[in-house]
């Protein structure tokens, strides 16, 4: 079961480009849901290009990472553009050209990431929020990364929709075991949690001895104690990006390869 789950997801890539205009071209025929409504008054901004879906160029200069959403990569420099990459895409440049290329922009708590682009949530001129519509139409996975987790709750509600109706990325579903994982990355991962342990870089969660789950020191705050009670040899779904710790000079006795940093508690859930 294990590999034929493995081979379908791997022959859903390869089709990626058809899966994706045949999805753009169905999901615009669902009735749109309101997720996340305007919860301020936001700057309008005018778009000067969608560059994935997931981010946008403004006409300022400025360039505007969704907060919230983790779209498919779009393939560059001779790579292939993951499932639904190119269907986000042009489901985010319908949003802003029904728009009429103006939008809402409310910044994030952290208002700018590591890469100098701003952090904001979207909106159109209905005050629909464009991420929880890209996550409910299941064109891009729900991630939490404070302090830009106020909108976590409604915009997971967003991608429930999508994972009950079964569209997009959830299809297929992408959820791979703590054992499948082969490589570093953005990954939705299923397993038991079978062991804690707590130091002085953070709390340690190990998922079916395969995967260790990370709560860094500095993010313990945002972590109650209520989130780990009962935790231990429950069956989980975390998310994140996967790490490979062997590439920085290997692994010590009984340390783990695979390492997914939590970002905020919402990036576990269990099952």
């Amino acid at each position: 079961m294990r590999m034929a789950n493995l081979s379908r997801f791997a022959l859903l890539q390869k089709k990626a480009p058809l899966v994706g205009a045949f999805f753009v071209g169905a999901i615009w025929h669902f009735p749109a849901q309101a997720f996340c409504p305007l919860p301020k008054q936001a700057q309008q901004v005018e778009v000067r290009t969608v560059v994935d879906g997931d981010t946008l160029r403004l006409v300022d200069g400025r360039s505007v990472r969704l907060i919230g959403i983790n779209a498919p990569e779009i393939g560059r420099k001779g790579r292939t553009s993951e499932p639904y990459a190119e269907a986000a895409k042009r489901r985010l440049q319908a949003l802003v050209k029904a728009s009429d290329g103006r939008i809402g922009l409310v910044p994030g708590a952290e208002s700018r990431d590591k890469y100098g682009r701003t952090l904001a949530h979207i909106y159109g001129r209905t005050g629909d929020n464009f991420e929880a519509q890209l996550l409910s139409e299941g064109l891009g996975y729900r991630v939490a990364i404070a302090p830009n987790v106020s909108l976590s709750g409604c915009q997971q509600q967003a991608e429930h929709t999508a994972r009950r109706s079964a569209v997009g990325l959830w299809r297929q579903s992408p959820v791979l075991r703590a054992g499948d994982i082969r490589q570093s990355g953005f990954a939705v991962i299923s397993g038991k949690i079978t062991n804690i342990e707590r130091n002085r870089g953070g709390t340690w969660l190990e998922l079916d001895e395969h995967v260790v789950l990370q709560v860094p020191a500095r993010l313990q705050r945002s972590f109650p104690a209520s989130f780990f009670a009962n935790l231990k040899g429950r069956q989980v779904e975390a998310r994140g990006w996967v790490l490979d710790r062997s590439r920085k000079g290997g692994l010590k006795p009984g340390q783990r390869r695979w390492l997914l940093p939590l970002t905020d508690p919402s990036m576990v859930e269990p099952k």
